[in-house]
């Protein structure tokens, strides 16, 4: 699997990474920040949940969608100098959600947020995969991931606090802000960067329509990759399509606030925190295989939890199981997409972050539906049932290849 190994261009500075994971942060925190929003935005705006729920899957469909169009950018221009650019465009983006009129123009602000957003984690992963070999690579991308799972938490818990107390736009703000100051960042730690680690490839990589549709045929040629791709689509899926609705499912499960019900979401967070910490042990002691099935088990029995849910407690424990589950199973899944095509991994990650997000655009509509015909608990039950067959298949399927390779 550590066939090509990442070029060695020196460690890259703590600068870029910290900032990296910030701007990763910043993004986790605008997918998830309308969760607990939903109500209210669906009070204020005179439209179902189902349709209010739009600002989320449109955003995710629009971050998916977009996955194709920058990865062969990053490979083309660098990978960490579009990620800087598109931090500072995302400020702007946020800044017209907060401004937006109408649900109609609302949804828009978020389509075009999402697109732009679309830069950000995967071309950071791919930078990462460039600078940094596979050997060291995962507990690297486990601190990478910090960030995000810092802001998915925080995301959760602003929205609700703003549901309760400051009002729907109030959020948007605070992510303008964040990006700015975090893009400003970047492009100082661009100059800090030593030669040959800013992720531009120039002539060798995709600089025409033919070359960039070669590149993901490369990738999508791979059985491999395919088998990746179709994994991490389930994956976002039935995980992501239920967390959409799992602060509103337990405003009205157990009758506690929205800005409760978002902190208790919150917790989804701490749990991927135990296992970025914990990840160098957790890589050496289970392997991959092992943290594949183990996830799949703790998301099954958080998601169970929540789904359940009679008193707080279950909220709690059930995020905190459903987050660590969440970040065992997907770190491996993502370090193993850093591998599927080495020559063009700005488009290989971009590829596979767009199966990842496009998966999440179906769930919510799919967890929409089935929350409404049949509740919230069990649509919520569900994807705990689904993640425990795609995680314990998956680590399966490592088995057998790592048997393969010898």
């Amino acid at each position: 699997m550590n066939d090509s190994p990442a070029p060695d261009t020196g460690s890259p500075p703590l600068l870029a990474i910290v900032c990296l994971s910030l701007a990763a942060g910043a993004s986790a925190m605008a997918m998830r920040v309308n969760d607990a929003l939903l109500p209210q935005l669906a009070q204020i705006f005179g439209v179902p949940l189902a349709t209010t729920a739009q600002v989320v899957s449109f955003y995710a469909l629009a971050y998916g969608a977009s996955q194709v169009l920058w990865g062969p950018v990053g490979d083309r221009f660098g990978k960490y100098r579009v990620v800087a650019w598109a931090v500072l465009a995302c400020a702007l983006a946020s800044l017209a959600c907060a401004f937006a009129g109408d649900f109609g123009q609302l949804r828009a602000a978020r389509v075009l947020a999402g697109m732009l957003a679309a830069a950000i984690i995967p071309l950071s992963i791919a930078w990462l995969g460039d600078v940094v070999p596979y050997e060291r690579r995962q507990p690297v991308l486990a601190r990478f991931l910090i960030g995000q799972i810092t802001g998915l938490a925080a995301g959760v818990w602003l929205g609700g606090v703003a549901a309760d107390h400051l009002g729907w736009r109030v959020p948007y703000f605070v992510l303008a802000g964040l990006y700015g100051i975090v893009g400003a960042q970047l492009f100082v730690g661009l100059q800090r960067l030593p030669p040959g680690s800013s992720g531009r490839a120039g002539s060798a990589v995709a600089s025409s329509l033919g070359r960039t549709l070669g590149d993901f045929r490369e990738v999508l040629g791979g059985r491999w990759a395919q088998i990746l791709l179709l994994i991490v689509f389930l994956e976002g899926s039935f995980l992501f399509g239920p967390l959409a609705f799992m602060a509103a499912h337990l405003h009205h499960q157990i009758g506690v606030s929205l800005t409760v019900a978002g902190s208790l979401v919150m917790v989804f967070g701490a749990g991927g925190l135990v296992y970025a910490l914990g990840a160098r042990r957790l890589v050496r002691g289970l392997g991959e295989a092992g943290l594949a099935r183990a996830g799949a088990v703790f998301l099954c029995l958080g998601l169970g939890a929540i789904a359940a849910a009679p008193s707080w407690i279950f909220g709690i424990v059930g995020s905190l199981l459903a987050g660590l589950g969440f970040y065992m199973l997907h770190n491996t899944l993502q370090v193993n997409a850093t591998q599927m095509a080495p020559r063009v991994r700005g488009a290989a990650v971009s590829i596979f972050a767009a199966s990842f997000f496009l998966g999440q655009a179906a769930g919510v509509t799919l967890t929409g539906w089935l929350s409404a015909h049949v509740g919230s608990g069990p649509a919520i039950a569900l994807g705990a049932a689904a993640l425990l067959g795609i995680g314990l298949g998956f680590g399966q399927v490592l088995v057998r290849r790592t048997a393969a390779q010898g």
